[in-house]
């Protein structure tokens, strides 16, 4: 099972390409997402066992040169994170919702891990990217509790590098509104 996610992010789309497949033939990960994002980076997520996830972000990094923005690896990642990268999620409830969001792709995987690690929360989506002028946002839900203490602990990963941008409980979402979170 894939119980690992890494993340390498470029300034070019060409060299994001390039080392993207460098990263899938040196070691046995899957790629979760190789996508150009806004504004005009790259961001290579792949998955698989620890090793094998830490072995391709290093090919990555190496291979970014002076592209490199940024990487990360997650060793025991949240399984929700897949879904909600992919905007698959689709909770029965919509009880409050969270959103965070950050300037950063790959602080906002990380804070979306966190998020759902601490308290009972589901994942709705973790956009990255695009049409969002580089920035990432992720959306979650559970009750008031739940969330604001998820919240705290998503804060507190993005701030640390300084690329939170803001963060919003809404305790009771409206019937109106739900519709366009999917």
């Amino acid at each position: 099972m894939a119980n690992a996610i890494g993340v390498v992010e470029f300034t070019s789309i060409a060299r994001g390409i390039y080392a993207a497949d460098q990263m899938v033939k040196t070691a046995d990960v899957e790629i979760v997402t190789a996508s150009s994002t806004c504004p005009g980076k790259y961001i290579a997520i792949v998955h698989g066992d620890v090793a094998a996830v830490q072995d391709s972000v290093a090919v990555g990094e190496r291979l970014a040169e002076e592209c490199f923005v940024d990487s990360l690896i997650i060793p025991n990642v949240s399984q929700a994170v897949f879904p909600a990268i992919a905007g698959t999620t689709m909770p029965e409830r919509i009880n409050a919702l969270g959103i965070i969001e950050s300037f950063s792709l790959a602080s906002m995987i990380l804070a979306a891990d966190a998020i759902l690690k601490t308290a009972d929360v589901e994942a709705l989506e973790l956009r990255l990217g695009n049409g969002l002028g580089g920035k990432a946002f992720f959306t979650f839900t559970g009750d008031v509790a739940a969330v604001k203490e998820s919240m705290e602990a998503g804060k507190a990963i993005a701030a640390e590098k300084g690329l939170l941008v803001n963060c919003e409980i809404i305790a009771a979402v409206s019937d109106r509104l739900i519709p366009s979170l999917f």
